[in-house]
């Protein structure tokens, strides 16, 4: 089976204006030839314009998170559908800030994986562990047991990918070493192989975590790194093409 091919996403967070568009724009028009698919996850409300404005185009557009109910009475949320509806084709779920924030449990994510399915989403779900599980020596034992927890059997056959994300790494600066981060992606890998069977050798896996234009060859081309989820340096388009370009 062939490798996958990479995938380098943005997310915004909560970040960005009308404004922001223009970074978009330029992302699209200086990429060029790239061995990676392309994606920018920005707030909700900025998804159908920067869906029109990046029309035909390189770059995909994602959402960062959605109920897992298809509609109903839940004030402030938006359903997979609504971001489908909207323009988006990927979707950045089980997030850690969503998880540590707003309590999401792998089953939560799990629901949320099964309903950006329905939607016809591809999923980008994210997992990682917190500084002091690592000390403790568990990160790999609680980020496989998130893959297992948090990836539904309905994936099998479907596109999706896994992005891992140390929690302690995550807008601080901070990295692990190439070898810890070539370790919990051969495991990540086990595991999508142990629940998907060949199909999980075709699924990439993404790190994330304080990824930039300085670092990012040396992540992107470890062992079993399959691209990039992007934070803060995917604001801006010079820096999200350094990234893109260092694979």
């Amino acid at each position: 089976m062939s490798a996958p091919k990479p995938l380098i996403a943005g997310n915004w967070k909560m970040n960005g204006v009308s404004a922001s568009i223009a970074e978009a724009k330029a992302v699209a028009a200086g990429l060029g030839a790239t061995p990676a698919r392309v994606a920018i996850c920005p707030p909700a409300i900025l998804i159908h314009r920067l869906a029109e404005a990046l029309a035909g185009g390189p770059v995909l557009v994602g959402g960062q998170d959605h109920h897992w109910d298809d509609s109903g009475a839940f004030t402030g949320d938006v359903s997979a559908e609504m971001l489908a509806d909207a323009g988006a084709s990927l979707v950045i779920l089980g997030h850690s800030e969503r998880r540590a924030g707003y309590r999401e449990t792998d089953e939560i994510v799990a629901s949320k994986v099964k309903a950006a399915l329905r939607a016809g989403l591809e999923p980008i779900v994210c997992v990682g562990e917190t500084l002091e599980q690592r000390k403790a020596g568990e990160a790999l034992a609680v980020v496989t047991g998130q893959v297992r927890g948090s990836l539904p059997a309905d994936l099998a056959g479907k596109a999706f990918s896994v992005a891992y994300e140390p929690v302690w790494a995550i807008g601080t600066g901070l990295t692990p070493t190439t070898p810890e981060i070539e370790e919990v992606h051969r495991a990540i890998r086990a595991t999508l192989v142990e629940l998907f069977g060949e199909a999980g050798k075709a699924t990439p896996i993404l790190y994330g975590g304080s990824v930039k234009p300085g670092n990012a060859a040396e992540i992107l081309h470890a062992d079993e790194v399959g691209g990039a989820l992007v934070g803060g340096a995917s604001l801006k388009a010079d820096d999200f093409l350094g990234i893109i370009r260092a694979l």
